[in-house]
């Protein structure tokens, strides 16, 4: 697509305008200044420029010129040549007539390939067989640190989800390891851990993924639960190998840069203690989606805060949903930092837990995890119980919940931490409204975007799984589990794929919504349809 001169000037003065002026909190966002009690004197020096810092007009000319039809693509793209020498090439080429931006990013830059898009499914596979067979195309190998790159080059091999996700990504790995479980791959499992307690080490936190311009932010933190995972498989030892990461990782949500008055970067300040929410320090457009973003606020004239609830909207890995909608159905009323979820607190006190039960700590780290757990109950029980006794995200700002059923309700069951009465009411809820043809829908509501109505999800199906069947409700756990493998097989006969949502209120249709087209691959929906498998084989006779 041949983007020239004077429509990319035109439609980019503005946006000029407000990227030089935002320069200057990008540096505020390096890995280095991320409190966190673990950093190296090699995280504090290695070099995480992005893109808008290395090329910061021709960033803004690409994304928002429409050279990629995903935004994705340019930061995942390497460099050729130094950025300095890109950018003298491009100031003294870009007011020429004859401008060509396609064809300046095309010599000055590798395009990234999407993983898995060329893999040829063999049809006379089974389902089970064909994710097995994908697990060599979806994984990487250690890699080499590459100038140009953005990729944050990891010491030991990984899987990806594929697709446009040609990296690693933080809670997409506890549901691929389910299935690497399934399939015997228990030193790719050791690999990745071992991954993200260097990142841990590293950066500071584990990030979104691999890539330098997703270090203002993290994941839901499933890390405690890949290592209860992998000890679970081969003794408690695990334990004590990433007994260090398991608390920088706490230590990383529960830092609060300084005094908390009502909220400091992930805490939240109540009145029974400290509960957490998702934030992202970025008060710019996200750069993976930069003009998406950069619309959006313009056209809502939203300001930081909206960039920084779009960015941390990001970071709960549920990007995005009616969950953070002022009003429950547009992205224009987007809240995501006025929100305490339920499922990240749930999350956090599975960490703890781990930490406390499975540690050899000092008393006072352990007091200290214990206030936290307790205050995560009292919480949980004061201020997220619904009249109809499931759990809703509470608004610590309007001081009220949001009176949005989703999904995030059964984390508590998953780490039992409900009781009896209100584990029955979100089992009737999950059964009488969430349970569709094919599988449990996320939430009750059709946005448009992807983490609603009508989609369902891999992690969201295995939690829910699992916490159902923690409180002895196993017939709908197994109905549930055997409508999400019947419909992960029909798609796989009708396409050869598995992808990575689906749409389980109408079995003739593919989900929708979200800023990209379905991805396909992919690497949670193989790992949970795996142990799906034997979880329906164990409870069924």
């Amino acid at each position: 697509m041949k983007i020239f001169k004077i429509a990319v000037h035109l439609s980019l003065f503005v946006s000029l305008i407000f990227f030089s002026s935002s320069c200057k909190m990008s540096d505020d966002n390096a890995a280095g200044k991320l409190q966190s009690p673990d950093l190296s004197k090699e995280s504090k020096s290695a070099d995480l420029s992005t893109p808008d810092e290395l090329y910061p007009k021709l960033f803004v000319a690409v994304q928002m010129g429409g050279v990629f039809e995903d935004s994705k693509t340019f930061v995942d793209c390497t460099a050729k040549y130094d950025s300095q020498i890109i950018n003298k090439a491009y100031l003294s080429a870009k007011d020429k007539d004859d401008f060509d931006l396609s064809a300046f990013v095309e010599d000055h830059f590798e395009t990234p390939e999407s993983i898995s898009s060329d893999f040829e499914s063999d049809a006379s596979r089974s389902a089970k067989e064909h994710v097995e067979a994908l697990w060599p195309v979806l994984k990487r190998e250690s890699d080499e640190t590459q100038e140009g790159s953005t990729l944050i080059a990891l010491p030991h091999p990984y899987i990806v989800p594929g697709g446009r996700f040609r990296e690693v990504y933080y809670w997409d790995s506890y549901f691929t390891m389910l299935g690497l479980v399934e399939s015997g791959e228990f030193q790719l499992i050791e690999n990745m851990l071992d991954n993200f307690a260097y990142l841990i080490k590293t950066v500071g936190h584990i990030p979104n993924g691999n890539r330098k311009y997703y270090k203002t932010r993290s994941q839901p933190p499933f890390f405690s639960q890949m290592v209860k995972l992998y000890a679970d498989e081969k003794g408690d030892y695990v334990y004590d190998k990433y007994k260090d990461a398991l608390i920088s990782e706490w230590r990383f949500w529960m830092d609060t840069d300084g005094e908390v008055d009502d909220a400091n970067q992930h805490v939240v300040k109540s009145d029974v203690g400290l509960v957490n929410r998702y934030f992202d320090k970025g008060i710019t457009p996200r750069q993976e989606s930069y003009r998406e973003d950069f619309l959006q606020v313009q056209d809502t004239k939203g300001g930081e805060k909206m960039y920084s609830d779009l960015r941390s909207g990001a970071e709960s890995g549920w990007d995005y949903t009616s969950r953070w909608f002022a009003d429950g159905k547009t992205i224009n009323t987007i809240e995501t930092t006025d929100i305490i979820p339920v499922d990240l607190n749930a999350l956090l006190y599975g960490l703890e837990r781990v930490i406390v039960n499975h540690l050899d700590i000092d008393g006072e780290l352990k007091g200290e995890l214990m206030t936290s757990m307790q205050s995560r109950m009292d919480f949980l029980n004061k201020y997220m119980i619904a009249d109809d006794g499931t759990f809703e995200d509470y608004n610590w700002k309007k001081k009220n919940q949001t009176g949005i059923k989703s999904l995030a309700m059964v984390y508590p069951l998953f780490f039992q931490m409900a009781d009896k009465k209100q584990a029955s009411s979100i089992s009737a809820t999950v059964e009488n409204y969430f349970l569709k043809p094919g599988g449990v829908v996320t939430t009750l509501i059709n946005t448009g975007q992807q983490w609603d109505a009508p989609n369902g999800w891999a992690p969201l199906q295995w939690m829910t799984v699992k916490g159902l069947d923690n409180y002895g409700y196993k017939a709908l756990a197994v109905k549930i589990a055997k409508r999400w493998v019947a419909i992960n097989e029909k798609v796989y006969q009708n396409t050869g794929k598995f992808v990575e949502k689906y749409n389980v209120q109408d079995l003739s249709l593919e989900a929708g919504g979200g800023e990209y087209p379905v991805q396909d691959g992919f690497g949670w929906s193989n790992g949970v349809y795996l142990a799906m498998k034997t979880y329906i084989s164990e409870n069924t006779q």
